[in-house]
């Protein structure tokens, strides 16, 4: 049995709803915050593997490759925005609930 582009997605597929329903349905701002980071990495399981499936042996196909790389600089970036954004909150209040938190109401 091959693993095929199908089993690829349907594992990409699975840790997207995954860290959709977690963002949808937790209360903790960190648990939030790593279901992002489990969408974000569903993508780049995507991407690949469209990279990988899509190529020819004489012309491989490395766009998908490069655009993976500028998303994982980029969700570095983004986690050290996000961890200094939940520290200045656990500072300022105490928790990092999001129904406790209503800062950003107004």
């Amino acid at each position: 049995m091959t693993i095929g582009l199908e089993h690829y997605l349907f594992v990409s597929v699975l840790l997207f709803a995954i860290g959709f329903f977690g963002v949808l349905l937790r209360k903790n701002t960190l648990v939030v915050f790593m279901c992002l980071e489990l969408m974000l990495s569903a993508s780049i399981l995507a991407l690949i593997a469209f990279s990988r499936y899509h190529s020819t042996p004489g012309h491989p196909l490395m766009e998908g490759n490069l655009l993976v790389m500028f998303i994982i600089a980029i969700a570095a970036c983004e986690v050290a925005v996000g961890l200094a954004i939940i520290v200045a909150l656990w500072r300022r209040n105490q928790t990092v609930e999001l129904s406790e938190i209503n800062e950003l109401k107004h």
